[in-house]
């Protein structure tokens, strides 16, 4: 079911308990509809904690699952081994093998894959689309980044499918279970389109997905993390706000002052060597002409 714009904005400004009220109503629909087979997608960042911490307020033995890329903090992985009941799963090749054969996740999803389609499409039709826009003038890849047409290196999207999204289905097939996923739609412009368009409960999409903290902001994750005393991983402590991948290049641009990697430089400098020196981000950053 569709929501609308006004709704997710007067549900982005309700308390700290109505959220958790409504949250719950979303669990427990969710999980009844799929009579328990439910898994909770566990990264080990907070906004997954809190998740899980929810669901297992009501549910205790919803099982967890933390979809290992191998490109997590280690106080991440250290975290998440700390926690009861969760499974780990593995995609099928690294990130190494991934920029090798399709490309670097620059910019964003939406640019990389403008980029990887211009470049690599068979259709004209697509390629013209990307390099002017329909007759409407959208979908075609902005002005600013067409530089990045002839650069010397891979450009892709598709890291995040073949590491996460993949091994989740495969999961999802194999155990017949369906995920709640802590995302929420003050995170991206994709984000909040998806919520208008399905609400928390997907139920008739081609991978149904609950994402009962769509409605949250991130002041109400560290809130509830206060209120219930809910253990975190001390990355959060060290400096870092978000806790994705490491070597992804999504949005570092738009960072001003220390970036990510700077913070890496210095908390995990064996980590950044090698992410510079051996993958060669060093000169992909350059190419986007960061400092």
């Amino acid at each position: 079911m569709g929501v609308l714009k006004e709704v997710l904005k007067q549900r982005q400004c309700l308390s700290l308990e109505l959220k958790e009220r409504l949250s719950a109503e979303r669990i427990r629909a969710w999980y009844k509809h799929f009579n328990g087979d439910v898994y909770v997608s566990f990264s080990g960042g907070k906004d997954s904690t809190v998740l899980l911490h929810m669901v297992r307020r009501i549910y205790p033995k919803v099982p967890a699952v933390f979809f290992d890329t191998g490109l997590e903090f280690p106080e991440i992985r250290e975290f998440v081994s700390s926690i009861d009941n969760v499974i780990t799963v593995k995609p099928k090749i690294g990130f190494k093998e991934v920029i090798e054969k399709y490309g670097y996740p620059v910019v964003s999803k939406d640019r990389a894959q403008k980029i990887d389609e211009i470049r690599n499409t068979h259709s004209e039709k697509l390629r013209n689309k990307r390099l002017h826009g329909d007759s409407n003038g959208n979908g075609k890849l902005p002005e600013k980044w067409k530089y990045l047409i002839d650069a010397p290196f891979k450009i892709s999207a598709k890291c995040c499918d073949v590491m996460k999204k993949r091994p989740a289905k495969k999961y999802e097939k194999e155990s017949g279970r369906v995920p709640f996923i802590g995302t929420m739609a003050a995170d991206s412009g994709l984000r909040i389109t998806t919520y208008l368009k399905n609400g928390c409960n997907s139920f008739d999409t081609t991978r149904p997905t609950s994402t009962p903290m769509s409605f949250w902001l991130e002041s109400d994750v560290w809130e509830y993390i206060k209120k219930y005393n809910v253990g975190y991983s001390r990355i959060y402590d060290m400096g870092y706000e978000r806790t994705g991948c490491m070597f992804c290049m999504f949005g570092l641009h738009m960072e001003k002052g220390q970036t990510r990697f700077d913070r890496m430089k210095i908390t995990h400098p064996k980590i950044y060597k090698y992410c510079m020196e051996t993958l060669g981000c060093a000169e992909i950053i350059k190419a986007l002409n960061i400092k």
